[in-house]
């Protein structure tokens, strides 16, 4: 607690049960309103010495200048001091009456195994089948409150890119992260994607009821290296492979770019034929029901994510811990109205001179006569 919060906490206190501010950091900013209220001052100061004391004498103010107010200035300059210093407090969001809830969750372990292999840059997807997946993922999570979700990113290999974890908006973070030319060993090894999935799931530390490997590829397995070993592993442990098909089986031409991005032709093979990406629609349907799971294919009008939120709401979800969380009233709305209300004070007050008395009135026309 900093001096700056101190006395406002005193003054809050006497009103409402336990005072505080949700950001006091905008305390500071009281410290222009007081440099504004100096320069007020000191403006309306010197403006009284020049206009009044220098040109005209004390005996001969009222018969120059009948109905001055001195004093209006003043509080028009006192309504902008209050109003500045109320939103500056409004600012800080001042808060009373903590109350501590339990808040229970409830989701599915997710692992999210994603390919990054250069097959994933093919453009039958738009703008490309790796992309799109990415911008798809990162709407999901969004809306995937209470579930637990892990990230592997996988190409020639495959490694754990975000361990289980509730915080989804740390997931999106490392899917962003993912990029294809960052893969250190080109090729597309799906056995190695299901067991670093698999060992995801099954060292967490509590486990869920249900889970789930949601693998996104073209299925093209340039390794052909001990699927069928992972797949069975999976169906005896329970877990199931939802599988999204991104690509067409008629395939697609492979950019390549250069170190800065930028498109320099396609992929050629030994004989000098452009290589097409496929899609193995084939191979992830008996990946996907072997486990009891389901493949969803990606087209260029449906990405498909939405089928595959259905699945996953349709899973039986556990109950994680429980998290206790402290709400407080929010007092920010009367200071900000208290602010406003000395605005319109200060400009209701006008700043030119009262009219005259019809005494002093009479005396003007005398003279002028």
């Amino acid at each position: 607690m900093n001096a700056l919060q101190l006395p406002f906490l005193k003054i809050l206190g006497v009103l409402f049960p336990s005072p505080r501010f949700a950001d006091p950091g905008a305390l500071a900013q009281l410290a222009l309103v007081a440099l504004v209220a100096f320069l007020l001052i000191t403006a309306l100061a010197r403006r009284r010495h020049n206009l009044l004391d220098q040109m005209f004498a004390q005996p001969t103010r009222r018969t120059a200048i009948p109905g001055a107010s001195a004093l209006r200035p003043w509080l028009r300059a006192l309504m902008v001091v209050l109003a500045l210093g109320c939103f500056a407090v409004a600012l800080a969001r001042p808060q009373f009456g903590a109350k501590s809830e339990l808040t229970k969750r409830y989701g599915i372990d997710l692992v999210i195994a994603i390919d990054a292999s250069r097959s994933m840059l093919a453009r039958d997807i738009q703008p490309s089948r790796i992309a799109r997946a990415k911008l798809e993922l990162s709407e999901m999570l969004d809306r995937r409150k209470g579930d637990r979700v892990g990230l592997v990113v996988f190409a020639g290999d495959a490694f754990t890119q975000c361990p289980l974890t509730n915080d989804l908006a740390a997931a999106k973070l490392f899917l962003r992260a993912v990029d294809v030319a960052n893969m250190p060993v080109q090729g597309t090894d799906i056995a190695r994607a299901l067991e670093e999935s698999k060992d995801l799931l099954v060292n967490a530390e509590r486990r869920a009821k249900a889970r789930v490997i949601l693998l996104l590829t073209d299925g093209e397995d340039t390794m052909n290296s001990g699927v069928a070993a992972q797949v069975a592993e999976l169906e005896a442990m329970g877990i199931q492979v939802l599988a999204l098909g991104l690509g067409t089986t008629a395939g697609e031409p492979i950019p390549e770019m250069d170190k800065r991005g930028n498109f320099v032709g396609y992929k050629k093979d030994r004989r000098g034929n452009t290589v097409m990406a496929r899609l193995d629609e084939s191979g992830l349907a008996s990946i996907a029901d072997q486990t009891g799971g389901s493949l969803i294919l990606a087209t260029p009008h449906d990405p498909g994510f939405q089928k595959i939120e259905a699945l996953i709401d349709g899973f039986a979800k556990s109950e994680f811990e429980g998290r206790t969380t402290t709400q407080y009233e929010e007092l920010f709305v009367p200071f900000a109205f208290a602010g406003l209300l000395f605005l319109l004070l200060g400009a209701a007050i006008r700043p030119g001179r009262e009219t005259a008395s019809p005494k002093a009135t009479s005396k003007q026309k005398r003279g002028a006569a």
